[in-house]
């Protein structure tokens, strides 16, 4: 199986210019607390799902649509 991850391939602008404008609120606020944007999972047929994790990288969660923050995402994340 082909390694889908590359580390550093995609600038934090870059991920941000997929958000809307509800999720980039949210960021903006979550960074003022040292949180930051991880990756932009694309499950194909859906909305991205924006993932983020907090600064000693031990918390992760989803930023949904509508800008809610979802800290018990239904996803499995690797460290």
């Amino acid at each position: 199986m082909k390694e889908k991850r590359h580390a550093g391939m995609e600038s934090s602008l870059a991920l941000k210019r997929e958000l809307n404008d509800d999720q980039r609120l949210t960021l903006a606020e979550l960074e003022g607390f040292g949180w930051e944007l991880k990756f932009v999972r694309r499950p194909l047929f859906q909305d991205s799902i924006p993932v983020v994790a907090d600064s000693q990288r031990r918390n992760f969660a989803t930023i949904e649509p509508d800008g809610t923050l979802n800290e018990h995402p239904a996803l499995v994340i690797r460290h």
